[in-house]
């Protein structure tokens, strides 16, 4: 029986997603570093590499279904299965809430909501061919409804961020319908997928303003990405515990 346990984390070339694809691969995992930009993603996999660890790069634009559907065969090419899925690639557009129109939202629910579920159904054969397939959707503190709604805090003002917030909370609600779905289907119950939230982390998404380092951002997606068969499934997290609607 092949003990190789194969691993697709997408927006893997920077920040968090790069963080997370290190910490698999220092786990032993077999790492896909998915990368939009194919010349980013193989310095990644360069950089990881020289430290001993097993990745290879994998271009996929979450956005792109061509390029979802390619990668996907790739996969089943040559590994015939996908043990782990991190949806990791993520777009936050700052732009002040009330001057939003419907246009402005529609790239970051294209990569954030459609590009996840893109993703997901491309990977579900592969997944189903798992023996314990995982499934890590990456939120955001932002979409949490208590933090948004607690007066004076920082989500509660942060209102460029409009977009992103709801986009966020839909993929909550996605991996809680997944997860339902998923246990409804004797083919698909293996699959556990849950919501984890990085905090917030200094990356460019943030412009570096954030107070946690990617590598603390990582830790919830690696925890979920690896954790045994009596592991709840539909829940949502951060790297200490679980976190509230």
């Amino acid at each position: 029986m092949p003990t190789e346990t194969i691993a697709l984390v997408t927006g893997a070339n920077k920040g968090v997603g790069l963080a997370t694809a290190r910490q698999l691969a220092e786990r032993g995992l077999t790492v896909l570093l998915g990368a939009r930009d194919t010349e980013k993603g193989e310095q990644a996999a360069k950089e990881l590499a020289q430290d001993g660890l097993t990745v290879r790069p994998v271009r996929i634009d979450i956005t792109d279904e061509a390029s979802v559907r390619e990668a996907a065969a790739l996969i089943e090419r040559d590994f015939g299965r996908l043990d782990v899925l991190v949806n990791n690639a993520g777009t936050l557009i700052r732009k002040p809430a009330v001057t939003v129109t419907a246009e402005d939202m529609r790239p970051e629910f294209e990569t954030n909501v459609f590009g996840l579920v893109r993703v997901i159904h491309a990977m579900l054969p592969l997944l189903r061919a798992s023996r314990s397939a995982r499934i890590v959707n990456v939120a955001s503190n932002s979409a949490v409804f208590a933090k948004a709604t607690e007066p004076g805090s920082m989500f509660a003002r942060s209102h460029d961020s409009f977009v992103y917030s709801a986009t966020k909370a839909a993929v909550n609600m996605l991996t809680v319908k997944y997860a339902n779905a998923f246990l409804d289907d004797p083919e698909l119950a293996h699959i556990k997928v849950n919501a984890v939230t990085p905090g917030y982390v200094a990356t460019d998404l943030n412009d570096f303003q954030g107070v946690r380092t990617p590598d603390e951002g990582a830790r919830a997606s690696v925890h979920w990405a690896t954790v045994g068969d009596d592991a709840p499934t539909g829940r949502f997290f951060d790297d200490e515990g679980p976190v509230p609607w």
